[in-house]
């Protein structure tokens, strides 16, 4: 282990023999915590040659039950953000067009939401499935959105857990690691990621973000995966729900032709790319069909029968899912625009009604969140709503407005800014 420190510390690439040796010591316990520590802060520093991550990503994607058929033909994973309730609404959507989609998903963590916990707003909804489930739904309904399996990349589990506390999370080539490591763990032979960029997002710079979406695709080619990365602003909320059962209510508006413009536009985009990646379509071509199935109710219909597959009360999703008692509005005096959005804040607010996590044991309420109708350069008039906090008891919901007052700046001027969704496609 300290020949492999010494490489990377001084820039002398790993053998691939290196890099078994490495992660097998890993999984099995072989190397302490403070050697681990010193070779990641030696990668954080020093970087990773493309090779080096390439055959990384491969053993770690080896070290736990890597399946060798895949259960769907595509998946999709986001880098994480605020409101980001797309898959609730992508999986089913592309289901209905004949793609086939199982995706494993994860909780809730800091500011950032869980498809998980959403999902479990729906009662008696099961995210638990056996490998055998999974296929026996996916042949069935086209479908299955599962927690990911224990068994899945167990090195990266390991690894995530000691950058966390280690100040080495941000590094593009540990980060490509872990999420692709997991991508092909899941044997998908295509996957589209959703790079978010902006001030609620890990990538906060246009650049970095490229640089990360490169290299996972750089890394799918490597692997023989077909990978194309959206590159999507997180500058505010994505739609206006932030929470739990708020953004299932959320997800049903879009799904029944309903939903906030920006959301519906990065639904159709990152679609399209799935259906066109998998069917052999033009994109163009995919994006009429998904269209069609999104304003024609194709795309719900799969939602109804994907929540029942799964043992959700179909019932309860006909109308809005009930939301904490405590409500408080944010409504404009004056006319006022929306100068900047500290979408990371935002976030918080919603964490700290008990809509997050601080820790991954910590429990999630489902039922508090926020509405924030705040875009980047929005005009608000005289008696509209600005925001709509929902919380447990009164204390929580007049903080939470407070909290959303400071996150949202407002000036009299007219505002230059476009919020533009979808910034840019890698790898098609």
């Amino acid at each position: 282990m300290i020949d492999i420190i010494e490489k990377t510390r001084d820039k002398v690439e790993m053998t691939k023999q290196d890099v078994e040796r490495l992660v097998s010591g890993i999984v099995d316990g072989t190397w302490p915590d403070y050697q681990m520590v010193a070779w990641l802060m030696a990668a954080y520093c020093k970087g990773l040659r493309d090779e080096e991550v390439f055959w990384l990503t491969d053993a770690i994607a080896r070290s736990g039950n890597q399946t060798s058929d895949p259960l769907g033909l595509v998946d999709k994973h986001s880098t994480g953000g605020v409101g980001d309730k797309t898959t609730l609404i992508i999986a089913p959507l592309v289901a209905s067009l004949g793609v086939p989609i199982a995706k494993m998903s994860g909780r809730g963590l800091g500011h950032t939401g869980g498809t998980l916990d959403k999902l479990e707003s729906i009662s008696g909804f099961r995210v638990a499935l056996s490998r055998e489930d999974i296929i026996k739904q996916v042949e069935r309904i086209g479908l299955a959105v599962v927690a990911q399996s224990e068994e899945l990349a167990p090195a990266d589990k390991k690894m995530y857990a000691l950058r966390d506390v280690t100040a080495t999370v941000d590094s593009i080539p540990l980060i490509a690691i872990s999420i692709m490591s997991k991508k092909l763990a899941g044997g998908s032979p295509n996957i589209v990621l959703d790079v978010k960029v902006g001030n609620g997002a890990f990538m906060q710079s246009l650049d970095r973000a490229r640089d990360l979406a490169h290299l996972m695709v750089r890394i799918g080619a490597y692997h023989g995966r077909n990978v194309r990365a959206i590159l999507t602003s997180m500058d505010c909320p994505l739609g206006y729900a932030v929470g739990n059962a708020i953004e299932i209510n959320e997800a049903r508006r879009c799904l029944q032709g309903e939903g906030p413009d920006d959301l519906r536009e990065e639904v159709i985009a990152l679609a399209s790319h799935m259906v066109s990646m998998t069917r052999g379509f033009a994109v163009e071509d995919a994006r009429n069909q998904v269209i069609h199935a999104l304003d024609h109710g194709l795309g719900w219909a799969k939602f109804e029968e994907w929540i029942q597959a799964q043992g959700g009360d179909v019932s309860t999703i006909q109308q809005d899912l009930p939301l904490a008692p405590y409500r408080n509005d944010w409504v404009a005096d004056r006319t006022l625009t929306v100068q900047r959005i500290d979408t990371h804040s935002v976030g918080r607010v919603a964490q700290e009604l008990g809509a997050g996590r601080q820790r991954l044991q910590d429990p999630v309420d489902h039922g508090v969140g926020l509405q924030c109708y705040a875009k980047p350069g929005k005009t608000f008039h005289a008696g509209e709503h600005i925001a709509t906090v929902y919380a447990r008891n009164e204390a929580n919901a007049i903080a939470g407005i407070y909290g959303l007052q400071k996150a949202i700046q407002l000036g009299g001027l007219e505002s230059s800014e476009n919020h533009k969704v979808v910034i840019e496609v890698i790898g098609a």
